[in-house]
């Protein structure tokens, strides 16, 4: 709530009209989602990742529990949270929905898995479906009867979708015949509802090459009659499951598509060699979501982390009588670690909320310049809310590894799980170094660099007012932050003047830019924190300014050496040619 309020600017959103909740409302979703995932997921989540899923004679089986933990999810409304109420849905803000999220992730990544593909499936078909295709499938998908997939990478191509082979034939009735293997599926086989809804990316005959090619399809696991049952068993099977470092509850699936006839049936979805404009929907609502995840399992390392810390004694503090052993939370070391997980997780959950309120911002906004202005501010920072924050994720789940000392190393801990599942998110929808490339090469040239400046000018608003309180409290964060900012802005008109001439050497860049920018948005987001719990003093508001202080004087000020590494570091990266590299 902390974070809604402050980074995302809650009271604003509702005031102005942006999102159609109250605080209480918002409170009391935040409050029940935790209690459901306390109550339910978190109890098993160990367990299933012990368990697994499994292919059996044919058919995926989640771990013991699983169906039925979904079931109360469904039945409860969580799955109906983000759609829209014409579809069933209870229409709640993507920051409500983003938080709740958060929640479920961290209480077992495994299992929010599937909620989240479902609602990125839910978005592209309203966007870009038929009003049959809409009519057919939404209101089950809303409501959680029906789940979603997304049908991308296949074993030749992986993220290079020009190069997928899935054919797309058309037939007579208007319907297409999908014939293929896609892999990496999550949750494309399950019992626990009764259908799954696939969106396929396929290539018809006649399409021209590349990713100007490619078409997007439904094709359900179970084919429904035009009076909404459900009908015939489609043609598309899940073939294996992929074998994981982590998120072992979560079924990883190699799917086909057409082995045992003519071809899966598909619907169209949008227009024909189109597919790849309608399924980035999905895939940037997706990557938002994935973001959240790296927060999410960040959050839940820390608290095992913290809890450890305050039980296990070990060596005796400086503080410490002689002959006492001490908590380990006493120890300077082991408080930096736990300084850096909380403070690395609150910035990174601050990137994330920020960019929902801007997707909320243009959902709802009335004239285009405020709409086209908080799409642009979005598309600006969703690479950033994915790939810092799911960086963040791994960073902080080994910290709390480390902090359990060899009882990190042990799964019985629970901290290991974390570490292992952390370790998808960087790689998942889009690695973290595609992100990059796609910050610089499309999000800062965003109306001539219009957007990327005016979002500066945002943080350093924040950092003049820090600068101007100076209060003692705050030690030199507005200074360290302002240092950021400088770095930031530098890097930046770099990049712009290297991409067009030297591509190479700006890509080279590319990871240590996200990651300058990820250090300085995030800092200021807590630095925001900060001068709200001097203005109204809540009972936590030492450790929040603590939090941001240490964040600035401790991690921020690697701002200025990230630059230089963007700035003068693609030539030595590119020294070896890919032959010597090899050698």
């Amino acid at each position: 709530m902390f974070a809604l309020k402050t980074a995302a600017g809650l009271d604003g959103l509702i005031s102005s009209g942006a999102v159609a909740v109250d605080e209480d409302t918002v409170r009391a979703v935040v409050d029940e989602a935790g209690k459901f995932a306390s109550a339910v997921l978190d109890p098993l989540n160990w367990s299933g990742d012990r368990a697994g899923s499994k292919l059996v004679d044919g058919k995926v089986v989640t771990p013991p529990g699983w169906a039925e933990a979904y079931k109360a999810f469904a039945d409860g409304g969580w799955a109906s949270l983000a759609a829209d109420e014409a579809i069933g849905g209870q229409g709640l803000p993507e920051v409500v929905s983003m938080a709740a999220c958060e929640i479920w992730n961290s209480a077992n990544m495994g299992f929010g898995l599937c909620p989240l593909l479902t609602q990125g499936a839910i978005d592209a078909i309203k966007a870009h479906g038929s009003d049959d295709l809409k009519r057919t499938y939404l209101p089950n998908m809303a409501s959680g009867r029906w789940t979603g997939t997304m049908n991308l990478t296949e074993p030749h191509a992986g993220s290079d979708l020009g190069h997928l082979r899935t054919k797309a034939v058309r037939q007579p009735d208007g319907t297409y015949r999908i014939t293929g293997t896609k892999i990496y599926i999550t949750y494309g086989d399950h019992e626990m509802t009764e259908n799954i809804i696939h969106l396929v990316l396929a290539r018809l005959p006649d399409a021209p090459p590349g990713t100007r090619g490619i078409s997007l399809f439904v094709v359900p696991k179970v084919l429904v009659n035009p009076d909404g049952t459900l009908g015939e068993r489609n043609d598309v099977v899940c073939a294996g499951l992929e074998h994981k470092l982590g998120i072992h509850a979560s079924p990883t699936c190699v799917m086909k598509y057409g082995e045992s006839g003519e071809g899966a049936v598909g619907y169209l979805v949008g227009e024909e060699n189109r597919g790849l404009n309608v399924m980035f929907i999905m895939m940037n609502a997706a990557r938002l979501a994935v973001g959240v995840q790296g927060v999410a399992i960040a959050e839940r390392a820390t608290q095992r982390a913290v809890a450890y810390a305050q039980e296990r004694k070990q060596g005796r503090a400086t503080t410490a009588g002689p002959g006492v052993m001490s908590p380990i939370i006493e120890h300077a070391d082991v408080r930096r670690n736990l300084m850096t997980m909380k403070s690395m997780t609150q910035a990174a959950r601050a990137i994330c909320l920020v960019t929902a309120r801007e997707l909320d911002i243009a959902h709802t906004a009335s004239d285009d310049a405020t709409r086209k202005a908080a799409l642009d501010r979005a598309a600006l920072l969703t690479p950033v809310a994915k790939a810092f924050s799911t960086d963040i994720g791994v960073e902080v789940a080994s910290i709390g590894v480390q902090v359990h000392g060899g009882m990190g190393f042990v799964e019985e801990t629970g901290a290991a799980q974390h570490y292992r599942d952390a370790r998808i998110l960087p790689i998942y929808e889009g690695t973290n170094g595609i992100q990059a490339i796609d910050l610089l090469t499309r999000k800062l040239t965003l109306d001539g660099g219009k957007v990327l400046m005016a979002y500066v000018a945002e943080l350093q608003a924040t950092v003049d007012e820090v600068r101007a309180v100076n209060r003692p409290e705050l030690g030199r964060m507005g200074e360290r932050l302002a240092e950021a900012i400088a770095a930031l802005v530098e890097a930046s008109r770099w990049m712009g003047a290297t991409l067009a001439k030297s591509p190479d050497t700006a890509l080279a860049g590319a990871q240590p830019y996200l990651r300058l920018f990820g250090l300085t948005a995030g800092g200021v987001y807590l630095a925001r924190g900060a001068l709200a719990a001097l203005r109204e003093t809540p009972s936590d508001a030492p450790t929040r300014i603590a939090l941001a202080r240490y964040f600035a004087e401790n991690h921020a000020v690697a701002a200025p050496s990230l630059k230089d590494s963007v700035v003068t570091g693609g030539d030595s990266t590119l020294m070896l040619d890919p032959e010597a590299l090899a050698g």
